[in-house]
């Protein structure tokens, strides 16, 4: 009798299961329903159910897990909101899928030190909650409220990576278990140190392959004395992403410059019943002193008018401004209401700014010619825009065209020294472009995860592509 790779690791994860159960109890579920649940995330990609989901609720737990795990070669998958865009939750090889909800406390603030401590299903929000009477506040915000140990596992970013950075430049320090069960931390709390490989940078972006991260220092920053916010609608895309590049050319520090095409425009006003001219448009975010912000936004103005800009409309009460950026993060399902049958199959590239207009220009000229209805939306800011891809999978030609276009827009930013992703990260959906982007750089990819994941059990079938 042949057993297939896949009947193999179900076998050995039935002892996992026998083993965990008495320490776990019902904290180990392997009914089907649970299993449903966690073998998806909001990406297109197929679900696929993993063998067991285990509730894990300290650092000695994912310990456990993952060394009897490692024991029997059982892959496993950390799981914390579920709101990845390129499958990096799906448990595609089968195996155990770690559920952190219980992980999900503040542990320490540092108000002196501008950091805070925290388990890795704290949520961006949940964290900013905790932190508003303390006149600090954590920058990255990609939009969904997503768990912070997730956004560290895919290099998140957002609407604030202009001026604040992204989860790169905004974790100092993780503790993370290892694929043979130990448990290391990458760093201090200092903000720089010289001492050893810059282990925080590894694991920030390795999407759960090399480790699974148990606690995170994040850096946070005084809430401004004043923010205020604005629309500015463009008669062309090219405009909009002109006066972006001039922004951040001319060092004005822009809190948030994103772009909404035309065709997302028209799905806001339909799905937030809000009223925005159906334009190209431009949302800014402007903080700082009183003064600073009147100063930043009157230059804005100036340049935008220069490249077609026009009506440009203030948001200054707290409430405004909230219902002016909710708009724009809601934007993934405003586009999905737009076909309801479709699923929302979002992706990303990211080019220096410079080539940005170009990117944007040619990426619609291939929408329209593909006669695809793909909603564009951007953080300009950074050289980086999303499509969101409208396509019913019941539709084997329109998914041809769609995965045709997708790989078209990613080849092109590579062509213009760009990459195939700026924030949702490889996961299933871009990892077969890491050799076009990365080349030689790949091997020595391979020999990082050989060497902390021999067996190859955190979370296999993710970021690298297969070796042939």
């Amino acid at each position: 009798m042949v057993t297939t790779a896949r009947q193999y690791i179900a076998a050995q994860a039935d002892q996992v299961i026998l083993e965990l159960s008495e320490y776990f109890g019902s904290h180990l579920q392997t009914k089907r329903a649970i299993r449903e649940q966690f073998s998806r995330d909001e990406s297109a990609h197929t679900p696929v159910l993993p063998d067991a989901v285990v509730a894990v609720a300290s650092t000695e737990e994912v310990c456990r897990v993952v060394t009897a795990c490692s024991h029997w070669q059982v892959p496993v998958v950390a799981y914390g909101t579920g709101t990845a865009l390129e499958g990096q939750a799906i448990a595609v090889a089968g195996g155990l899928t770690l559920d952190m909800s219980a992980m999900n406390r503040v542990l320490e603030v540092h108000q002196d030190d501008l950091d805070a401590v925290v388990q890795p299903r704290v949520t961006r929000r949940q964290l900013n909650e905790y932190l508003k009477d303390s006149g600090l506040f954590f920058s990255v915000d990609p939009g969904a409220d997503a768990s912070l140990g997730g956004m560290a596992a895919t290099r998140a970013s957002g609407t604030n990576t202009v001026r604040y950075g992204s989860m790169r430049e905004n974790v100092l320090s993780m503790e993370v278990v290892l694929a043979d069960g130990r448990v290391i931390r990458t760093s201090r709390r200092a903000r720089k140190s010289a001492a050893g490989y810059d282990l925080t940078h590894l694991f920030v972006g390795s999407e759960g392959t090399l480790g699974i991260i148990t606690e995170l220092t994040l850096r946070l920053f005084g809430q401004p004395e004043a923010i205020s916010a604005a629309v500015c609608p463009f008669a062309e895309v090219e405009g909009a992403v002109r006066t972006a590049i001039e922004t951040i050319q001319s060092g004005i520090p822009v809190a948030r410059i994103e772009l909404v095409d035309d065709v997302s425009m028209q799905a806001i006003n339909r799905y937030s019943g809000t009223d925005y001219v159906e334009q190209p448009t431009l949302f800014l975010e402007f903080h700082g002193s009183a003064k600073s912000v009147r100063e930043q936004a009157q230059m804005v103005q100036v340049i935008a008018a220069d490249h077609g800009g026009s009506d440009f409309q203030w948001a200054l009460k707290p409430e405004d401004r909230h219902r002016l950026w909710r708009a724009r993060h809601d934007m993934a399902y405003a586009g999905k209401a737009l076909l309801p049958q479709s699923r929302i199959w979002a992706t990303d590239v990211c080019v220096p700014i410079s080539r940005l207009a170009e990117c944007i220009v040619e990426t619609r000229r291939d929408i329209q010619r593909e006669k695809l209805l793909a909603p564009m939306v951007g953080h300009v800011g950074d050289g980086n825009f999303h499509l969101v891809l409208l396509v019913d999978h019941q539709d084997p030609k329109q998914v041809n065209k769609a995965q045709d276009l997708h790989e078209r827009m990613v080849m092109r930013a590579l062509a213009l020294g760009g990459t195939c992703t700026g924030e949702h990260g490889v996961g299933l959906g871009k990892k077969d472009f890491l050799q076009a982007e990365h080349g030689e750089a790949l091997s020595v990819m391979y020999s990082i995860k050989q060497a902390l994941d021999p067996q190859n059990i955190m979370n296999p079938g993710k970021m690298l592509p297969d070796r042939q």
